[in-house]
């Protein structure tokens, strides 16, 4: 039972990062692009209606095209391993002594003695499917992804860019003149900004204050080059 339990917890731990990861990969451009966008529309356009447009069509966009990388990641990483394992199905076959005499190296980098390499390799391979879980995992280093990862990549990334990209546009729904919406979008996103790449910074387990100034930094650079260079082409 402790086992089985131990094992349970540790695919739950691995489900959780990789959501985790795929939260940080759609949240942090979707707070960041529309951001930038609006600052620039803002100081080009006279209505916040044609910001909030631009802004949800850049979302609808941005999501799917986010959606789709994390996609195309899980389905190369499936793939990747599914060739690596029917190579190892192919080698255990045809060339059987050499994959057994490589399943005694992994034992011998463990530090087990020669004997004990012998007896428990024999034993290993007199199943083949276990002899292959073995080589990918310890020759190979490769875990078997989750067959539905692709799709809840996608799924997550793209709802998270939705989510994070409607932060900047909320005060343009609210407040007609785009250039007064902007200081409250500023006020708004940069705060949530602040608040992401805290959780962000101790996520990956680096220093979350200067790790979250960061985050809002490079949201703030963005914004303000996308305005100044609105202002400078439409002046």
């Amino acid at each position: 039972m402790n086992d089985t339990g131990h094992l349970h917890h540790h695919e739950e731990h691995l489900e959780s990062s990789d959501m985790i990861s795929d939260i940080v990969i759609g949240m942090s451009d979707g707070l960041t692009v529309p951001f930038a966008l609006a600052a620039g529309l803002s100081g080009a356009v006279a209505s916040s209606s044609l910001v909030v447009t631009a802004g949800i069509a850049e979302i609808v966009a941005g999501s799917i095209a986010m959606g789709l990388g994390g996609y195309l990641a899980g389905r190369t990483e499936a793939d990747h391993y599914e060739s690596e394992r029917r190579r190892e199905v192919r080698e255990v076959e045809t060339v059987p002594e050499r994959e057994k005499q490589e399943v005694r190296d992994v034992f011998a980098e463990m530090g087990l003695s020669p004997a004990l390499q012998d007896a428990i390799t024999d034993e290993l391979v007199k199943d083949k499917t276990r002899w292959v879980d073995f080589m990918m995992k310890y020759e190979l280093n490769l875990d078997e992804p989750d067959p539905n990862r692709a799709t809840k990549s996608a799924l997550t990334i793209g709802l998270s860019y939705v989510v994070g990209g409607l932060v900047p546009l909320v005060p343009y729904f609210l407040v007609d003149a785009p250039q007064k919406a902007l200081l409250y979008s500023c006020v708004v996103t940069l705060i949530c900004l602040f608040v992401f790449g805290y959780f962000k910074s101790k996520v990956t387990g680096q220093p979350p204050i200067s790790g979250a100034l960061k985050v809002m930094l490079i949201g703030a650079l963005a914004a303000a080059a996308a305005f100044g260079i609105a202002r400078l082409v439409g002046g």
